[in-house]
């Protein structure tokens, strides 16, 4: 079977923690080159760890991780441990990972890798804020045509905001960097909130973990656990959405999304609505369209596929 080559890009977090342990369940279907590092959720000390710790849990100590930007282009650092806890994995058992973080930055390592492998071959996915393609590009304009197409985690429309009324996290840590990510010409596909809210945890979905015969499955079980705390007091459902996970879904099984080919802007100016999409749904504006907008998911279908990844994990 032929692996699709992948850097991850990310800021760990419990939901970027499930997705990587979902991604490392499937390395059979993906090459992971390896994991770049960027604050968001919480700095670049902490995630660069918690990769670390991750890809320990999972026995994949041979996955090199490279810690990146500190902070955003423009604007200040801002970090969600309101949802993540200090950690940036709060209630995860936590140790001092045995295995280095490289000593390159995430951003050379991901232009020396794109102009390394053959062109037209490798997919970036990143589910944290934007800042380290972003620099890339503008480190190596030459990269862009090299990028196979971009699946990000980022961005909402239709369900509003969930840092501020109208603009999505990732988005807003950094939406001078999303705004020049979807500019760079390079196919890209969006799993906005949109989507990712309707691909919520449940008690049979988190069970169908917590009863796997390994060591994995029961610990993402708990992260999940630990993330429905603060999405149940938000949002008054029954789970939390999984944003980061869909995104490894749709490397693996994109026939369980639909969408449509959109133009999107992101706000980089205004106070109010800072980080916002500017989503052209009906094609009003004439723009030319610079991504694959999600907006559906077979959420049965995606929590079987993690559940059935994290079964090969010890």
């Amino acid at each position: 079977m032929h692996k699709q080559p992948i850097i991850f890009d990310t800021d760990p977090g419990l939901d970027d923690a499930i997705a990587l342990l979902f991604l490392l369940g499937a390395r059979d279907e993906i090459d992971l080159l390896g994991i770049t590092c960027v604050a968001g959720n919480v700095g670049i000390e902490a995630v660069s760890r918690n990769a670390r710790i991750v890809c320990e849990w999972a026995a994949r100590s041979d996955i090199k991780v490279y810690a990146g930007a500190a902070r955003p282009l423009v604007r200040p650092l801002v970090t969600a441990e309101h949802v993540h806890g200090k950690t940036g994995m709060e209630g995860a058992p936590m140790h001092e990972p045995a295995m280095p973080l490289q000593a390159a930055h995430a951003v050379d390592f991901m232009i020396d890798t794109l102009r390394r492998e053959p062109a037209g071959t490798v997919t970036l996915c990143p589910v944290g804020p934007l800042t380290n393609i972003a620099l890339a590009l503008l480190k190596a304009p030459d990269i862009a045509s090299r990028i196979k197409e971009i699946v990000l985690m980022g961005g909402a429309y239709f369900e509003g905001g969930n840092v501020t009324p109208s603009a999505e996290f990732n988005f807003y840590v950094d939406p001078h960097a999303a705004q020049q990510v979807l500019h760079a010409g390079i196919p890209l596909v969006m799993l906005p909130l949109d989507v990712t809210h309707k691909a919520c945890t449940s008690a049979s979905r988190v069970a169908a973990l917590s009863s796997l015969p390994n060591h994995c499955g029961p610990l993402a079980a708990s992260l999940l656990t630990s993330f429905e705390r603060h999405d149940v007091q938000k949002y008054g459902q029954m789970g939390a959405p999984l944003h980061d996970p869909c995104a490894i879904a749709w490397l693996l099984a994109p026939e369980l999304f639909s969408g449509r080919q959109v133009n999107v802007e992101v706000e980089t100016d205004s106070p109010l609505t800072q980080g916002h999409c500017a989503v052209d749904w009906w094609g009003t504006t004439g723009r030319s369209r610079n991504a694959l907008y999600l907006t559906e998911v077979d959420a049965d279908a995606m929590f079987a596929r993690m559940a059935q990844a994290m079964a090969k994990l010890p």
